[in-house]
């Protein structure tokens, strides 16, 4: 997945639309920042044992107290969005 997929799929998380940010970054299993994307949409969806499996492959800790904006945003920041 080309990098700018992924902010296309962020800004669809980012407003909220897990279901078109999920089409996006199931194409690409391997990026982590993809794979993080992926537990975020998950999480949206409610699917946290799922979203645990993604971050894990993210090679991030998914929190209990995890906050889904904030993760959004972080991983925005990542891309270089603001």
């Amino acid at each position: 997945m080309i990098k700018k997929d992924l902010r296309q799929a962020v800004t669809l998380l980012a407003a909220g639309d897990w279901q078109a940010a999920h089409e996006i970054v199931q194409e690409d299993e391997e990026s982590r920042l993809s794979c993080w994307a992926h537990g975020i949409v998950h999480l949206m969806e409610g699917d946290v044992a799922n979203a645990g499996y993604w971050y894990r492959l993210a090679g991030r800790v998914l929190r209990e107290d995890v906050s889904i904006g904030d993760e959004v945003a972080a991983l925005s920041a990542e891309l270089g969005q603001s």
